[in-house]
């Protein structure tokens, strides 16, 4: 999608951008001619992200970053202002956590490593981030969770934790920096096409399909553009939004419960 999203000669930040939905989403920002910094702990797969960006004609930064490392976010975001001047989109998209596994059945440590990375991250991502932003009058911050943050998910305490968490995170900074011109908002998504349901095998992927009310799984692409709406003009008036991008599944699951209490 290339539309006028109002971010011409915007810096968007896209933490998690080494692939899937944060690859996907710095080239979407790109397209709609914003400058994009890319930020994840691969530095060799951001930089080959950046490159696809500058052969297009776009201005890509590849930066190295830690999320779960208050230090290296200050300094990503440090690094952005020195190259481009400013900040005004952020998008915190990386994740981490143990395999799925009944609660008692999780290692601790795997637990601990999946809140840093979720919520610790998301924090630290925001905190440096707004800081940059209230120094250039405004911004938008878009954050992932997932509809499984929403409404749990058997075998996934840790992921639902973290997802959940980032949800309230992310509420309670949109109400903080309202009347900054800061706002904060969350995409939670469903089923996407991203390396973990490659890998799944073609099985999983239909039967995930068929758990969709849209009949299919989603694309990297359906949640890029779903963050550049919210990232810019077109969503003036959202903030503290949690937006499923899961082909209705989510509303499908509250009908079919309203309509068992009823009958």
């Amino acid at each position: 999608m290339t539309g006028n999203f109002g971010l011409s000669d915007k810096v968007a930040l896209v933490v998690g951008a080494s692939r899937g939905i944060g690859a996907e989403t710095a080239k979407a920002f790109a397209r709609a001619g914003a400058a994009v910094v890319l930020a994840a702990r691969n530095q060799a797969a951001i930089e080959e992200v950046a490159r696809e960006i500058q052969a297009t004609g776009g201005r890509a930064l590849a930066v190295s970053a830690d999320v779960t490392d208050p230090d290296s976010m200050e300094a990503l975001v440090s690094r952005a202002n020195d190259v481009f001047g400013r900040l005004d989109a952020a998008f915190n998209n990386a994740t981490d956590g143990p395999k799925p596994a009944p609660l008692a059945e999780i290692d601790a440590d795997a637990f601990d490593r999946g809140i840093r990375t979720n919520i610790h991250g998301t924090f630290h991502g925001m905190k440096f981030q707004i800081a940059a932003m209230l120094e250039c009058g405004g911004g938008t911050i878009v954050n992932t969770a997932s509809t499984a943050g929403v409404e749990g998910a058997s075998g996934l305490s840790a992921y639902v934790a973290g997802k959940a968490g980032i949800i309230g995170l992310s509420r309670a900074a949109a109400l903080d920096y309202a009347d900054k011109n800061i706002r904060v908002n969350v995409v939670a998504p469903g089923p996407i096409l991203t390396h973990h349901l490659e890998a799944a095998g073609q099985e999983v992927q239909r039967m995930a399909a068929m758990a969709v009310p849209m009949g299919r799984i989603g694309s990297v692409a359906d949640v890029a553009n779903t963050v550049l709406w919210l990232s810019s003009p077109l969503s003036g008036f959202t903030t503290g939004a949690v937006l499923p991008v899961d082909g209705g599944q989510l509303s499908g699951r509250i009908i079919k419960s309203s309509y068992r209490r009823d009958v």
